[in-house]
């Protein structure tokens, strides 16, 4: 059964049945989509995601580079590792901290 989840992403090649998975599982997708590093992996099936944006500070007339980070499902047909490049979507609350899923992982560096 081909699933579609709505955005715009690769479907990946492993299969897995867990039911939190936007591809495999019952999981909807809505609201805002990030590209990311994955920053930690350590938690299990979770990754911390960052990205980098610059804000103007009109006192000193320059830009300062800011970052936000966030909690992210990781589910187990993707498996996103610690430097990889990952597309996350907003979900319902998973957790206490949970409400990203990693859909794609978009360019993984190998350390």
């Amino acid at each position: 059964m081909k699933k579609s989840i709505g955005i715009e992403a690769k479907r990946p090649e492993k299969e897995c049945n867990d039911p939190k998975c936007p591809w495999h599982g019952r999981l909807s997708l809505r609201g805002r989509v990030f590209i990311g590093k994955v920053v930690s992996d350590k938690a299990a099936k979770t990754v911390v995601v960052r990205w980098e944006y610059h804000w103007y500070l009109p006192k000193y007339e320059a830009y300062e580079k800011r970052y936000t980070s966030v909690s992210a499902y990781n589910p187990t047909c993707i498996n996103a590792k610690k430097g990889d490049i990952v597309k996350i979507a907003e979900c319902r609350p998973l957790s206490k901290t949970k409400s990203f899923c990693v859909i794609e992982i978009l360019n993984g560096e190998k350390k």
